[in-house]
């Protein structure tokens, strides 16, 4: 090789700063002429004086570094060993690039830049601190590209210990008015979310240079810090040394449509006019995406029309304003007029129209844009297909979306398997979407904090909670706020408060989210007063806190739960002074706290002036009314709910037939009632079928209450219970306990009330034994502490047995301390079995606690008549009229 003939007229570098290498191989196999005059080179000088040339690939790159040593060069040519660090750089093989700057001997500053570029360029963000590391061991005087590229790697990293270090560098040796380097730093405080450092640099030494300011503008930006952008811009309006450029200007349009400054933002448009930057294809595309963004269709639409020039970032903005309308015919139109102009669509595109067909009455189109998709090749890409996962979900054809995924086989990306598991959480397939989670795991792909989201949403087994939340630790995004706040409200929901309180405050991060969960858990599970309790803390926790008609309300049925009239009308107040008046949510709450409280006129009031009434304040008024005895009131409400086509859901029913049960009529409306029910189809509800159960019990019908309990899909606890006592108050204590079993053998836990049911049946079919094994079951199977109702079901059954002794010693030696209700008991059993002695001691144990009142003056009056005892009865008639106790006397209809 003697020489290279390379163009005068088309010449090209082999090796230049920043930029590609292009094959020397073709330059040799193909030399170009020009106007028939070439001129010959030779290597050395060819490497020394290199021109621009692009696409190079590492087998060119060899080439050139062969040519450098062929010419023995290398070690005399720094320019030249520079440039070849470039070109392996650019081929992103920066192991060759190392081995050539180790064999480089006289390195000047350029080599140490260019090392450290192309660590950051191939996203060796820790290797280029390295580089810089030994740069400064080895004493190496440092420019403002040094400063700025290591500081860029250090905000790749979000290291800002490292960056300070860097900074403290930058202003010993004179750096710190540096442009290039300042917005370096207020990139790296950015990242890192230090706002009030990125501020005290720009503040510093009064910097008029509008990168940095635009550095922190866009920073805020980033960080969702909007307000604190726009104060900037504000700041950088009042300087006349300043003047937004086009960046700042986009920056600024993003911040206000985040915010929904509408008004502020057409301000900003002006100003862009004014400037004369408004033809910028970038600014023109962020004043469209801002009114998109703020609802203002017309205006984008206006601004989209004035574009000279419409890029794919254009036509998506407006695609996503169309989206966002709920105009999904006119979001097809601009997919259409893309596409006869022959514009570029990407996957964010076909995203946004994806999205404006996900709803059932576009399913036959969400079926062409899946044809359309299919032929222009963007199926395969995870945006796409992640947004088809959730269109056909939303269509309400799940079934296609497992389509869908099933065809990503070997697909890792985390973003589709979470839009199958919020699809299959939001089509109610809980199951599945815990399977698919699992099957995550199993192939070593890491959820995100949507996929745990959308999974703790729906978990109601602690055991499998507390595994899922193992999970999001082991996964590192149990910090998230929305991981944070799915994992408080499951335990919540799961029962488990003080897992639930600890976790929540260990947020760093608490949102409205995480407040209103754990405020009705505490309501939930029957602490109302920490629930008030924990909203004021929530309002003295920060300076000014922001509430929403979700938190509110749920402070409202806190104190709906324990009848707090007070608090609860101090809150009815706040949330006027917040502006939260006729908002359904709480419109809601406050109907059925002052149902409860008993204040039905201030019920009423709220009720009538509900712009929108749905069946939950329809059914508070219906059981304030019954509650209070009203029942009529009740029935010509429930009346006026059917005339208003009102859904009726399983609360109202069980208002209704609640109302009806306590009224005591002897008519055939609980039989029409039923009829209705089961027209409906709500007769498999626990809630309803347990109000059934209690109507017919009441009314004597055993029969109609089995088959209303049978007809239960899935009794809860309540509606165990309630059958159980039914069954002990109509005699059947054997069909009563045999029904508790199958209870405890369906996995659902009694309380206390069940143990009342369960005691009350062994004393009408003389259980003593079952009994005490009950009573210690209570304690030893389930921890549940007796009351006193307990015990004096545990009396009555020894009573009924005619233990009479054994049931004075329970009495004494009960942990309790017996009330008249006890004694009452025993005394009752000693008259029918005729025991005066110790109906003489319960007799007395009574005037202990109360006194005597009319009834139990007559009981012991008539047990002592009973064994010839008349000097006791004439002691309880006089004791009788000294404290004006008199006996009513009887009467009959007959």
């Amino acid at each position: 090789m003697n020489g290279i003939k390379i163009c005068t007229s088309n010449h090209r570098k082999l090796l230049c700063f920043h930029r590609k290498f292009t094959s020397s191989a073709a330059l040799l196999e193909n030399p170009i002429e020009s106007a028939g005059k070439c001129i010959e080179l030779g290597p050395l000088h060819f490497l020394s004086n290199p021109r621009e040339m692009r696409g190079s690939a590492l087998s060119e790159t060899k080439l050139a570094h062969a040519l450098l040593l062929k010419s023995s060069a290398l070690y005399s040519n720094i320019y030249a060993a520079n440039n070849l660090i470039i070109g392996y750089s650019e081929c992103s093989h920066m192991d060759y690039a190392f081995k050539l700057f180790d064999e480089i001997p006289d390195r000047n500053l350029v080599t140490w830049n260019l090392m450290i570029l192309g660590c950051n360029k191939n996203s060796l963000f820790d290797v280029s601190w390295s580089v810089f590391r030994q740069m400064h061991n080895a004493a190496v005087g440092m420019d403002e590209f040094t400063y700025g590229t290591t500081l860029s790697a250090c905000s790749a990293l979000e290291h800002a210990k490292r960056g300070g270090q860097v900074y403290g560098l930058v202003t010993k040796n004179g750096f710190f008015s540096n442009g290039y380097v300042r917005t370096g730093m207020i990139d790296l405080f950015s990242m890192c979310r230090m706002t009030d450092d990125a501020l005290k640099v720009l503040y510093e030494n009064h910097c008029e240079n509008v990168v940095c300011w635009n550095a922190v503008v866009s920073g805020a930006v980033k960080n969702k810090d909007n307000w604190l952008a726009l104060e900037i811009f504000s700041q950088m309006c009042r300087r006349s040394s300043v003047v937004p450029n086009a960046f700042t200007f986009s920056s600024v349009l993003t911040a206000c449509a985040a915010v929904e400054e509408l008004h502020l933002g057409r301000n900003i448009h002006g100003c862009v006019i004014k400037s004369g930057v408004g033809s910028d294809i970038f600014v023109g595309t962020s004043i469209l995406d801002f009114y998109a963004k703020s609802g203002a269709m017309c205006d984008a639409i206006k601004q989209f029309r004035q574009m000279p020039i419409r890029n794919v970032v254009s036509y998506t903005a407006m695609i996503s304003g169309f989206v966002k309308e709920g105009d999904s015919d006119s979001a097809i139109r601009i997919l259409n007029d893309m596409r006869k102009t022959g514009q570029e669509i990407n996957s964010y595109t076909t995203s946004s129209v994806l999205a404006a067909c996900a709803n059932p009455a576009m399913f036959t189109e969400a079926l062409q844009i899946h044809c359309w998709i299919l032929k222009n090749g963007l199926y395969l890409h995870p945006v796409v297909k992640a947004s088809l996962i959730n269109t056909y979900s939303k269509v309400g054809a799940v079934n296609l979306s497992e389509k869908a995924f099933a065809e990503t086989r070997g697909v890792k990306q985390v973003g589709i398997w979470a839009n199958m598991i919020s699809a299959f959480v939001q089509s109610e397939f809980y199951e599945k979407a815990i399977a698919l989670l699992r099957r995550m795991l199993r192939e070593g792909i890491v959820p995100d904090k949507f996929s745990f989201s959308s999974v703790l949403s729906i978990i109601g087994s602690l055991s499998l909670g507390r595994q899922v939340h193992g999970c999001t630790i082991k996964a590192g995004v149990v910090a998230e706020v929305s991981v944070g706040c799915s994992i408080v409200t499951m335990y919540s929901k799961c029962g488990d408060l003080n897992e639930s309180l600890k976790l929540f405050r260990s947020l760093e991060k608490k949102d409205n989210v995480s407040w209103t969960s754990m405020i009705s858990g505490f309501s939930e599970h029957g602490f109302p007063d920490k629930a008030v309790e924990l909203f004021r803390e929530m309002m003295g926790f920060q300076e000014n806190p922001v509430f929403d008609e979700k938190v509110l309300a749920s402070v409202v049925n806190a104190c709906s739960s324990f009848h707090a009239l007070d608090s609860g009308k101090e809150i009815h107040g706040f949330s006027i002074r917040c502006g939260f008046f006729e908002q359904t949510t709480i419109d809601e709450a406050l109907v059925n706290f002052y149902a409860k409280c008993g204040y039905l006129d201030s019920a009423r009031i709220i009720f009538r002036k509900m712009p929108f009434k749905g069946s939950i304040s329809w059914s508070s008024m219906i059981s304030g009314y019954s509650q209070r005895g009203l029942i009529l009131e009740a029935f010509r409400l429930f009346q006026e709910m059917l005339m208003s086509d009102i859904r009726v859901d399983a609360f109202t029913i069980s208002s209704v037939i609640g109302a009806f049960t306590i009224s005591n009529q002897k008519s055939d409306f609980g039989t029409q009632l039923h009829a209705f029910i089961a027209k409906i189809g709500l007769q498999s509800e626990a809630s309803v079928g347990s109000s059934l159960v209690m109507m017919y019990s009441k009314r004597g019908s055993i029969d109609d209450c089995d088959k209303a309990f049978r007809q239960i899909i899935n009794p809860d606890l309540f509606s165990w219970t309630t059958m159980i006592a039914s069954y002990a108050n109509h005699g059947k204590g054997s069909k009563a306990l045999q029904l508790f079993d199958l209870m405890e053998e369906s996995g659902i836990f009694p309380d206390d009330v069940t143990f009342v049911g369960v005691l009350s049946a062994c004393s009408h079919t003389g259980l003593v034994e079952e009994g005490y094994f009950h009573l210690n079951s209570m304690i030893r199977d389930y921890k549940i502490e007796p009351n006193i109702k307990h015990y004096a079901c545990m009396v009555d059954i020894l009573g009924r047995a005619g233990r009479l002794d054994e049931a004075r010693r329970f009495i004494t030696e009960m942990p309790l301390e017996p009330d008249a209700l006890v004694w009452e008991t025993l005394l009752a059993f000693c008259r029918v079995h005729g025991n005066w002695e110790i109906g003489k001691m319960a007799a007395e144990e009574i005037r202990k606690l109360r006194g005597f009142d009319e009834g139990v003056s007559i009981s012991v009056s008539n047990m002592f008549a009973e064994v010839g005892e008349w000097e006791g009865v004439e002691k309880i008639r006089v004791s009788m009229e000294e404290s004006g106790v008199k006996k009513e006397p009887g009467w009959s209809f007959v």
